[in-house]
């Protein structure tokens, strides 16, 4: 493991200095879905700090073991609203907010623990109707919404794209996600909403990690790279 994510830094930093971005300005999303506590463990000793989970309950069983641990935690699965009350007092970032009612729901949950639950929204640009994810065309009607959230803040955009062999099929998925950062950017009015950013761009996997990071990626979600493949 500790090759293993070794050689994944090296390829980051490799494919940042190209793109003539700093390597810092791109993080590794361990992603741990299956993946047991003593394994996290291992991975935090190599350098690993963010780890992901896909799965609520699956996420409270591991809390209960490692939440003292130097660790960031990430929630990247599909969250269902009745669970976002156990997710904002885990997560640190929730990747996937992906509808208004869910987005209001963690807003109320977050304040019930007075805390500002810091969010992405997943965005479904391939328009897959087995991917969760708003819309493009919905994303303005929760973006309208955001000045009365108080307890969550957009940090940015998160995307899964289509599954491909090749990683330049996935290309265009990763500059649409930037793109369509750049577009919310300009059109926001600072003065009215200030619970967003859009700093973050969440995107890439262990296939295709490097060309999300040349599209803008700063958080790219590996598991099977840095802890083989899942039984």
């Amino acid at each position: 493991m500790k090759q293993r994510i070794n050689d994944i830094n090296a390829r980051i930093i490799k494919t940042a200095s190209y793109c003539n971005r700093k390597p810092g300005s791109v993080s590794i999303v361990a992603v741990t879905k299956t993946v047991p506590a003593e394994r996290i463990r291992e991975a935090i000793e190599y350098g690993i700090s963010i780890i992901g989970e896909s799965y609520v309950k699956e996420a409270m069983e591991k809390y209960n073991l490692i939440s003292g641990l130097p660790l960031s935690w990430h929630f990247i699965g599909h969250l269902q609203t009745n669970k976002a009350k156990y997710a904002v007092k885990m997560f640190d970032l929730i990747h996937s907010a992906d509808s208004v009612r869910l987005a209001q729901e963690l807003d109320i949950q977050a304040k019930k623990i007075n805390k500002v639950q810091d969010i992405l929204i997943q965005v479904n640009i391939g328009k897959e109707k087995t991917k969760s994810g708003i819309s493009e065309e919905d994303i303005p009607d929760l973006i309208n919404e955001l000045p009365r959230f108080k307890n969550i803040f957009i940090r940015g955009l998160m995307v899964i794209p289509p599954f491909f062999d090749d990683p330049e099929r996935a290309r265009p998925y990763f500059s649409a996600l930037r793109d369509l950062r750049n577009k919310i950017r300009d059109s926001l009015d600072s003065s009215l909403v200030t619970n967003i950013t859009l700093d973050e761009l969440s995107m890439g996997m262990s296939g295709d990690y490097e060309t999300a990071i040349e599209e803008g990626a700063t958080l790219v979600r590996i598991g099977t790279a840095i802890f083989g493949e899942r039984k």
